[in-house]
């Protein structure tokens, strides 16, 4: 079962709603992203994406910062 302990809502709209979140999964803490959609009413998850350790945002947070000279 997930715990939410904390949670940063990066943007929402009437469709979609992004947020990372700081969860506890049997016993373990991890960080993730993410997406839900809203059709009539009901927001229901399409994405979600999980940083698992430290070592694993590293590595992802170098890759992105070396893309995002190219944008």
């Amino acid at each position: 079962m997930l715990k939410v302990i904390r949670g940063v809502t990066i943007y929402k709209t009437e469709k979609w709603w992004l947020a990372v979140l700081l969860l506890e999964a049997f016993g373990r803490r991890q960080v993730a992203t993410y997406l839900w959609n809203s059709r009539g009413g009901v927001w229901k998850r399409r994405r979600k994406f999980v940083v698992s350790s430290r070592g694993l945002w590293w590595r992802i947070s170098e890759a992105v910062k070396n893309l995002l000279s190219e944008l």
